[in-house]
């Protein structure tokens, strides 16, 4: 009996023990793939955190481009030129920092900007959506941009006014009312 148990190192183990061997090792299997995945997820995460980071870069620097582009074009020394070259260089160094920055940095400074200088904080986030909403509306343009290729109407005029067989807009003081035009032409 004893070559028996010796080949079998289970056989002195109760059912209740190998039950909650095969449980702690299927949780240990489960956390594994949950930390596997949570590094996945984070790496994706931080990835593409990171490609939103360098195109908001690169969009600041093509508006700084475009500045230095509207400052040449006015008279040289002139208040407009000097401000628009300013500006510029400002938002070619935002942009810069912004590129070079870790993601986790500007948040924390940010933050702590948000607690030194909450008024100033709140009203630069209002002006940033106000100017951002009328930059959304200058660029929208038609709601529907190929309506007029597909003959459909855009928003402006989805409710065209009613006209008569003269074509007349109705309820005109010149369009007679209930009216109908005989096939003569005379009324």
């Amino acid at each position: 009996m004893t070559a028996q148990n010796e080949e079998k190192p289970d056989a002195g183990k109760t059912i209740s023990e190998k039950t909650r061997e095969a449980a702690e090792a299927a949780s240990e299997t489960a956390k594994e793939h949950a930390q596997d995945l949570s590094r996945t997820v984070v790496s994706e995460a931080k990835d593409y955190a990171g490609q939103a980071k360098d195109a908001a870069a690169g969009e600041v620097k093509n508006v700084a481009s475009a500045l230095r582009t509207a400052a040449s074009e006015l008279r040289s020394g002139s208040p407009q030129e000097r401000t628009f070259g300013q500006i510029a260089d400002t938002l070619a160094e935002t942009s810069d920092a912004l590129r070079d920055k870790d993601l986790g940095e500007m948040v924390g400074a940010i933050n702590d900007f948000a607690r030194r200088n909450p008024m100033l904080f709140l009203g630069s986030a209002a002006l940033i959506g106000l100017a951002a909403t009328r930059f959304a509306k200058a660029s929208g343009g038609s709601s529907y941009p190929h309506a007029e290729t597909y003959g459909l109407q855009s928003r402006q005029s989805a409710h065209p006014t009613a006209t008569t067989p003269s074509g007349l807009p109705t309820g005109s003081a010149s369009a007679p009312s209930n009216t109908t035009t005989p096939k003569g032409g005379a009324v």
